[in-house]
């Protein structure tokens, strides 16, 4: 995906050096359309260099700050020096994300995808997440639910559904708890089944959402559950807990804690 605009001064750009000369480097812009900028040998380290050559090297992918943009002269001004390695390493990370997401698209509408269709996702896309990858992470986790805020078509949005979860791998959380549950009745075994299946969710858990409830050793059962994120794992635990205590209510009791208690597996 290229920008087809300038970029902001202060902003953070990957581009690649094409030219060296001894008062500075030439970078092609690899996010923006026909862009170029320069380098100042001043701005390439910091101290005295000796030799430009010494500190990069032709076709080096680089990550550059944006010192000035001037339009009427069609002129970028870049320093590599005010770049520290945290955000280097950032911005290479998230440039790699983007050209991840720029293959999705290929995959999702075609590598003949027009151009139209392509900045009418991506404008979307940004709009509601902020990038191209953000937006089919969060199609891949929430499916349709998470496009529902866009005005793309409903034949865009299941082919982006159907290629982010085919492609895009989501960093999930997993959270554990306890709860024990006893009954004093003659039927309390299937009460106790009961308030597990409650527990389980009943097929109501979302579908980003996987929760199972194991037994530990007597009354003792561990949910586990993995979720994109620990808000929504806390939230589907406790929930949990509460579903299967709401079951055995009256006829027997449900206690939840995080750590177990029992000696055996």
């Amino acid at each position: 995906m290229n920008y087809s605009g300038w970029p902001d001064p202060g902003e953070l750009v990957v581009g690649k050096i094409d030219e060296i000369a001894d008062f500075g480097v030439f970078v092609t812009l690899s996010e923006y359309e026909e862009k170029r900028g320069l380098v100042h040998v001043s701005e390439v380290a910091s101290g005295w260099i000796k030799n430009v050559r010494d500190h990069v090297s032709l076709d080096q992918t680089v990550v550059a700050k944006v010192l000035d943009v001037d339009e009427s002269s069609q002129q970028i001004d870049l320093s590599l020096k005010d770049v520290n390695d945290h955000q280097r390493s950032e911005t290479i990370q998230d440039w790699k994300a983007e050209r991840k997401a720029d293959n999705w698209m290929a995959i999702a509408f075609g590598e003949d995808i027009a151009d139209e269709q392509y900045a009418t996702v991506a404008n979307a896309f940004l709009a509601e997440f902020g990038s191209l990858y953000a937006g089919f992470e969060e199609a891949a986790i929430h499916g349709t639910e998470a496009l529902d805020g866009t005005d793309l078509d409903d034949d865009e949005i299941d082919a982006i559904v159907e290629t982010a979860r085919e492609n895009v791998s989501v960093p999930y959380v997993t959270v554990s708890g306890y709860v024990d549950l006893t009954c004093a009745e003659s039927a309390g075994v299937d009460v106790v089944r009961e308030a597990l299946d409650a527990a389980a969710g009943n097929g109501e858990v979302p579908d980003e959402v996987e929760l199972d409830v194991t037994y530990v050793g007597a009354p003792e059962y561990r949910i586990r559950v993995q979720a994109p994120d620990y808000k929504t794992a806390e939230s589907q635990l406790e929930a949990s807990a509460e579903r299967a205590s709401s079951a055995i209510t009256d006829r027997g009791t449900a206690e939840f804690h995080r750590e177990r208690r029992s000696d055996d597996e």
